[in-house]
């Protein structure tokens, strides 16, 4: 068995991506092999829990799910199961659970509101929706209401009420006046959350007739008003004037003189309140005070600070507003509410709970037979969430029994699955604040291997980087991967070799004598397939002649040159870049094969040139900078990098540190930034420079760290910005003295690998951390609790020792201790370990069985002596096996079936237990090593069940008035049969059933002929058996009696007068002359001739009533003049409520997609403000301008 070799910490980005979890086997996207492989269904699109629909428009309720087979759908409402075919409106997308319920033709939303719920079946399971509330939007219109004017003193505080219909969803709210304009809001007045509109302090500048509230309904896209609002601010000077004639019909706040006044709150009222959010909400509260001057408001919250980055002000800081709440944002919130005669303060007392949300979710499980695997389902809320199980929908606890499932709080824990352990699990997490509800299956597959990655594939990598030689495989158990090189090469291992676990071979620095073929072989025991692929090492492109800085006069010209060496089957191109750009477009730039050349230099010109060579495995580049000057006599300066330090000594000599100090080299024109000082340990790695420290430029000495029993040596490099100096020479060596070692192995464990030893292992030492020579350990261990002496030995290049002939598992005190040649290291911290487990020595006692019901059994036993089970106790296991079926008297192949039981467990459940059989079962201690002795064999018997349905259902010989049924008896009849019953009705054309008619048949019989049928009549049959117990499973059939030939004969003798020659001809006749009529009367029109009504008319005026004329969009004369003439207002004058586009620029667009309607008397507003075509009228509305003949007429064009 391969493993998988330390990855260092720099490539662990690379191996990220190649993890795969092995706690369950996980089926490749691999679109061939899905198709192939059973799989139980998975819900993958629904509808949200919380669906509110547009009650206008068809209702479509999303169930997606895939699988294998392909799921069937079935749909429950309110609970109980909901028969699609019997309601025309409702029908289900193809090869989907998606509901679309037809309401655009006369069918009413609110006829279908409920909670619906989607099932996806296949014969490996169900998986369940969640349950989708529908419910119709509701924008019902304002309740009629006389608004009396509101009459205030200036100065005082004034609260407008708006008090929106309550709609679903809640409305939004906003005042704006009668031209639909947005009444301004500040400090001083500005509009709650429950859509008020408050006054802190009025004004004379207040005074209006039209303070209108709206509120829009988004998903009936539609806007109601409330009746105008007016208001009527006094001033003192005109109060004083007018009190006297207005007291006895104005309700007035009082005529005190105008004064300032300290703050006080309008909403909310008193000093505390409460407030109650759901975790993950936005939090709002909201403080609104009055007083003049108008008050300013403050938030704080006591003991604690506001949230930084969650907390916003809103509504000029009246409106506390905190997004994404969370438990710890719980707490007091005070709102001071200030101005300069004083305060007040309001204190809200928030408290945050928490629907259920996901600490683990269950997820899919891809077992093969006789593994192991466990489905977790953790969430948390507040209060604490109800963790619930259903399979394939139905509560687990009356679920079928699975002997491999055992179900543990929030966890079901599986063992030894078996491909009938297939099933969907559902994990319902709820609390009072909502809940939540996840679908994981267990697929349970036995498959051979198979590899993914296609055969001879070809993998091209450049020498000292990383090959990565895909192996994807699939197999039930998880096959075992190997890798050899070439056609008869050995296993591969080892630590030039990386083996993931998902298949990939992983050369970490591949090198040209890595290419070769190599074959990876996957193994279960199912079978055994291999695959070849192939890995070309190429040579890396390199760049020998790199570009150097240029300095050039303005006019001259300058060539950067780029020579590459690169793999020979590799073709590079090479690219020029000017400032990480393309270059400019110009003849004065020639590209040759290995430089630029750059012709009559400008000052545009100046910048960083790089060349960048390319090959389809790498690229690589250079860079240089080009310096255009002017042309000067004077020499150019010269730019480069800092010549190397030298001089450096080392002074300050002490066990643990030392000072290095150094001369700079000359800087080149480019100020030295820092220095970096690198070390070398002539002991360990001579020749072998690391990092040790930098400092700024203008320093010249550092103390340095160092580590003992090193022979240290150290040189500088400087550093500029156009680059680093050669290193310095090296300064002199300096060895450090050995010392203790500072620290102890890690890792330390003691673990027995045989009934009579204990392993003690460590993580040994590295590098530096040996101190000094001589490194070696002390291992010490003695029993615990027995007083006994420590027992040491001394090791070397190790990190494990074996103490032989142990007592089996017992407790030992273990300590493992770093030496040197110069002493120990500190005292180290124990461990407690145990020698070997060996198998348990006693069989559980007194065992007994209790029968619970025909499928269920409860077994007791008494727990064995912890003594005798030597080594960790993991629980108990029951082996048991069916011996004979009662009611069919013959024994058949024993199948035992194994149930383990963790823990110091005295009683287990034996589930999915056959009715009416014998039974044997015995029960074993298990511990790390084994099982322990069995149980004497305890004999038991199930009592009867109900049978299974009969095994067919056959109906033949239909005749006019009678059937045949021959049925076969239950594959499992869990009992006695005493007797069959068939149940059968008739269905008419529309599938509705008639009167349900139950015959009682012995046990005995296997065909039935039914009689005094009704001819050409299909009928539904139910048929089950019956055992003492009760009744089993029904098995259905359809069928029809045979069609009385008479009566056929005598329907097709009737004539059809639609096809009889003289109706076709008056039809004809008939049509002829409407055209004609249709013909006269164009030509009378055109001719422009008047109607005898109209001389009448003329002749007897009356002058009450005037005659209609075209021109008004009435009956009257026709006139060739008046042919192109626009049609004039009607003699109507429009109500108050009537909106005409020309009469308003304002932008009710700001709240939807415009306007184009009227509002009627009790202020809802007609039409939609979404910019659909189609006005549809508010239900219960009457226009307020009566209808116009005008409007008759055009409803005829």
């Amino acid at each position: 068995m391969m493993t998988k070799k330390t990855i260092s910490a720099s490539r662990a980005s690379l191996i990220l991506f190649l993890c795969q979890m092995i706690t369950a086997l996980e089926v490749p996207l691999d679109p061939i092999l899905l198709k192939e492989l059973s799989q139980p269904p998975t819900i993958t699109q629904q509808s949200p829990k919380d669906y509110i629909v547009d009650p206008r428009e068809n209702i479509v309720i999303q169930c997606e799910a895939k699988g294998k087979p392909p799921p069937s759908f079935s749909w429950t409402r309110n609970g109980t199961h909901f028969d699609i075919d019997k309601d025309a409106r409702v029908t289900v997308k193809p090869n989907s659970g998606t509901l679309v319920i037809n309401i655009m033709n006369g069918g009413k939303a609110e006829a279908y509101e409920g909670v619906y719920q989607c099932t996806a079946r296949n014969e490996r399971g169900a998986a369940i929706s969640n349950n989708i509330v529908i419910r119709p939007s509701r924008s019902p219109l304002w309740t009629k209401e006389k608004v009396e004017p509101k009459y205030v003193r200036e100065g005082d505080p004034l609260v407008l009420h708006c008090s929106p219909p309550v709609g679903l969803p809640p409305p939004i709210i906003f005042w704006m006046d009668n031209s639909f304009q947005r009444l301004p809001q500040n400090e001083r007045v500005s509009q709650g959350l429950n859509g008020d509109l408050y006054f802190s302090n009025v004004k004379p500048e207040d005074t209006r007739e039209d303070y209108i509230c709206y509120a829009r309904f988004n998903h009936t896209q539609t806007i109601q008003q409330k009746q105008p609002i007016s208001v009527k601010v006094f001033s003192m000077d005109s109060l004083n004037e007018t009190i006297s004639a207005n007291l006895s019909d104005t309700d007035f706040y009082g005529a005190k003189p105008l004064t300032e006044r300290r703050p006080t709150l309008l909403t909310p009222v008193g000093s505390t309140s409460n407030k109650v959010e759901l975790r993950g909400n936005v939090l709002l509260l909201e403080c609104i005070a009055e007083g003049l001057p108008t008050p300013v408001i403050r938030w704080i919250k006591e003991g604690g600070e506001l949230p930084i980055n969650r907390t916003f002000f809103e509504n000029f800081k009246k409106t506390l507003k905190i997004i994404e709440v969370s438990e710890a944002d719980s707490g007091k919130y005070k709102c001071v509410a200030r101005n300069l005669l004083g305060s007040t303060h309001h204190t809200i007392t928030v408290t945050v709970k928490a629907a259920p949300y996901w600490i683990t979710a269950p997820r899919n499980l891809v077992l093969s037979p006789g593994e192991d695997g466990t489905l977790i389902c953790r969430a948390n809320g507040n209060p604490k969430p109800n963790i619930s199980w259903l399979t394939n929908g139905v509560p687990i606890a009356i679920a079928p029994e699975d002997p491999s499932r055992k179900v543990d709080g929030d966890t079901i824990i599986f063992s030894d699955v078996q491909e009938r352990s297939s099933a969907v699990y559902q994990c319902n997490a709820s609390n009072e604040y909502g809940y939540l509800l996840a679908n994981a299956f267990v697929n349970v597959l036995a498959e051979p291997p198979r590899i993914l990655t296609p055969a001879n594939k070809l993998y091209q990598i450049i020498a000292n980087n990383p090959a990565l030689l895909d192996c994807a495989f699939f197999g039930s158990p998880v096959p075992e991967i190997e890798w050899f090189k070439g056609v008869k090469g050995s296993i591969l291992h080892g630590d030039l070799y990386v083996f993931h676990d998902n298949g990939t071979l992983e050369i970490p620095v591949a090198q040209k004598d890595s290419t070769g073929t190599y074959t990876c072989v996957a193994r279960n025991k199912l079978g055994k397939v291999q695959n070849e692929v192939h890995l070309e090492v190429k040579d890396p492109t390199m760049i020998i002649k790199q570009p150097e800085y240029k300095i050039i006069q303005k006019g001259g010209q300058v060539s950067f040159e780029c020579t590459i060496k690169h793999d020979r089957t590799l073709m590079p191109t090479i690219t020029w870049l000017k400032d990480n750009g393309e270059l400019p477009v110009d003849e004065r730039f020639i590209i040759h094969k290995d430089s630029l050349a750059i012709m009559n230099v400008t000052d545009k010109d100046d910048g960083t040139y790089t060349c960048v060579a390319n090959t389809t495995l790498d690229s690589v580049s250079a860079s240089a900078i080009l310096t255009v000057v002017a042309a000067t006599p004077t020499p150019a300066i010269i730019y480069d990098r800092p010549d190397p330090p030298f001089d450096l000594e080392l002074t300050d000599q002490l066990e643990r540190s030392i000072q290095l100090s150094w001369i700079p080299g000359y800087d080149n024109n480019s100020p030295i930034t820092n220095f970096v000082i690198e070390y070398e340990d002539g002991m360990r790695e001579p020749g072998v420079w690391h990092y040790q420290t930098e400092v700024h430029g203008t320093q010249t000495t550092v103390q340095l760290k160092l580590s003992p029993y090193v022979n240290y040596s150290f040189r500088v490099i400087a550093v500029n910005e156009i680059g680093r100096s050669q290193p310095s020479e090296a300064s002199e060596q300096y060895l450090t003295k050995a010392a203790k070692p500072d620290e102890n192995p890690s890792g330390v464990q003691g673990i027995g690998s045989e009934p009579d030893n204990l392993v003690i292992i460590w993580e040994p030492l590295k590098g530096f951390q040996s101190n000094g020579p001589g490194l070696q350990y002390k291992v010490s261990w003695r029993q615990k609790d027995v007083g006994d002496e420590w027992t040491s030995v001394i090791v070397a290049n190790v990190s494990k020792y074996i103490v032989s002939g142990t007592p089996t598992f017992v407790p030992y005190e273990i300590k493992v201790q770093a030496l040197n040649d110069l002493g120990y290291a500190p005292e180290p911290a124990e461990v407690i370990g145990h020698s070997g487990e060996d198998l348990p020595m006693v069989a559980p006692g007194n065992v007994q069985v209790h029968i619970v019901n025909s499928t269920l059994a409860k077994v007791h036993w008494d727990p064995v002596p912890l003594k005798t089970v030597r080594g960790h106790l993991q629980g108990y296991r029951i082996y048991y096996w069916k011996v004979q079926s009662l009611s069919k008297r013959r024994r058949r192949h024993v199948e035992k079936k194994i149930l383990t039981f963790s823990g110091n467990k005295t009683h287990g459940m034996l589930p999915g237990l056959e009715p009416y059989s014998s039974y044997k079962l015995n029960v074993r201690v298990v511990n790390g090593k084994g099982e322990g002795p069995a149980s004497p064999d305890k004999l038991f018997k199930t009592p009867e069940g109900v049978p299974s349905s009969p095994s067919f259902l056959k109906i033949s010989n239909p005749t006019l008035d009678s059937l045949t049924l021959e049925w076969g008896p239950p594959t499992h009849p869990n009992g006695v049969l005493i007797a069959y019953t068939i149940k059968f009705q008739p269905i008419n054309s529309t599938h509705e059933l008639g009167p349900l008619i139950e015959i009682r048949i012995p046990a005995n019989e296997t065909s039935l002929i039914l009689s005094n049928l009704n001819y050409s009549t299909r009928y539904k049959f139910y048929f089950y058996a019956q055992t003492s117990v009760g009744s089993g499973s029904q098995i259905t059939e359809e069928a029809v009696t045979i069609m009385d030939e008479g009566k056929l004969a005598m329907a097709s003798r009737q004539v059809d007068i639609a096809t009889q020659g003289w109706f076709i001809g008056l039809m004809c006749a008939v049509a002829l002359l409407i055209l004609i009529l249709l013909i006269v009367c164009f030509i009378r029109r055109n001719k422009g001739g008047k109607y005898p009504v109209k001389e009448k008319e003329d002749a007897h005026a009356d002058p009450e009533i005037q005659p209609m004329k075209e021109d008004d969009g009435t009956f009257g004369e026709y006139s060739d003049a008046e042919d192109h003439k626009p049609l004039k207002k009607g003699s109507r004058t429009p109500s108050d409520r009537t909106v005409k586009k020309e009469d308003s620029d304002d932008s009710l667009v700001d709240y939807g997609e415009g306007v184009n309607g009227q509002f009627n008397e009790d202020g809802s507003f007609i039409g939609q403000y979404s910019g659909k075509k189609e006005k549809e009228p508010a239900e219960g509305n009457e226009s307020s301008e009566a209808p116009s003949p005008v409007n008759a007429m055009n409803s005829f064009v």
